[in-house]
């Protein structure tokens, strides 16, 4: 079976695992990380609308980020793979950068060109991901225990897939925490709600920040669905449109050839 579990390992997958596969008890032998050129250079710090520029040199900057999560998912002892999901502006020289450092970190690597050749494109991928999750001797692993103390879990994900020094907690998170305690609920898992700009929850910190504190504002229960949530930094919980959505760009002509998708 093969599931979707986004907005990085740092967010989707990390609760995918902690939550969902421990209460169903799933047990995945494989994960594959979505990698774009566009993402790394952003991470290099150019600017989004510089981002279809061939930049080689920026792709080198903000690859530490791909690193980062490659060694997020093996702390959960799943095998990974990694697929870079091409665009069109997208260089040979730019996705051989890529390339090469999974070579460096020995992780399996396919250009998934979909958007171009459809399923045809992510052939190479699937034959990866399948002789991954086949050959995994490994074990997933969770990466808390559900009764260890609200706070420990949480520290431990700032700490050990984001990256943080430290865990800094608002007068009202600390209220929270023990209407938690009151409640009998803090044997729940953590779904902590962050930026998915930066592994940080500070969007401006790109690349692979270190030395950064992660403020928890408040903390919601959600006693139905088994977990509370710790809300960091300051962000919109629920993703909303750009303020100019891709549609008012894509067009067709009288020979139906569609432009403007990418």
């Amino acid at each position: 079976m093969v599931t979707e579990a986004g907005f990085g390992f740092d967010l989707g997958a990390e609760k995918f695992l902690d939550i969902k596969c421990v209460s169903a008890g799933l047990k995945p032998q494989a994960a594959v990380l979505v990698a774009t050129v566009r993402a790394l250079k952003y991470h290099g710090e150019v600017p989004v609308a510089d981002l279809n520029s061939p930049n080689v040199d920026a792709v080198k900057r903000g690859i530490e980020n791909l690193e980062k999560h490659v060694e997020n998912m093996r702390k959960f002892n799943v095998c990974p793979v990694v697929a870079i999901n091409r665009f069109v502006p997208d260089t040979d020289e730019e996705i051989a950068v890529v390339k090469e450092k999974c070579k460096e970190l020995g992780v399996k690597v396919a250009v998934a060109d979909v958007w171009a050749n459809g399923g045809k494109g992510a052939e190479e991928l699937a034959h990866l991901v399948a002789e991954a999750a086949e050959s995994c001797t490994s074990e997933m692993t969770p990466l808390y225990d559900w009764n260890w103390s609200v706070e420990k879990k949480i520290e431990t994900i700032a700490k050990e897939i984001y990256g943080a020094k430290a865990i800094d907690y608002t007068a009202q998170a600390k209220k929270d925490l023990k209407v938690v305690e009151e409640l009998g609920l803090g044997n729940k898992a953590v779904c902590i709600a962050k930026t998915q700009k930066s592994l940080s929850d500070n969007p401006k910190l790109l690349g692979r920040p270190e030395n950064f504190v992660v403020t928890v504002r408040e903390i919601e229960i959600a006693a139905g669905a088994g977990f509370i949530v710790p809300v960091t930094g300051n962000i919109m919980r629920m993703p909303g449109l750009p303020a100019t959505p891709a549609a008012e760009n894509i067009d067709i002509d009288e020979n139906g050839i569609i432009s403007g998708l990418f």
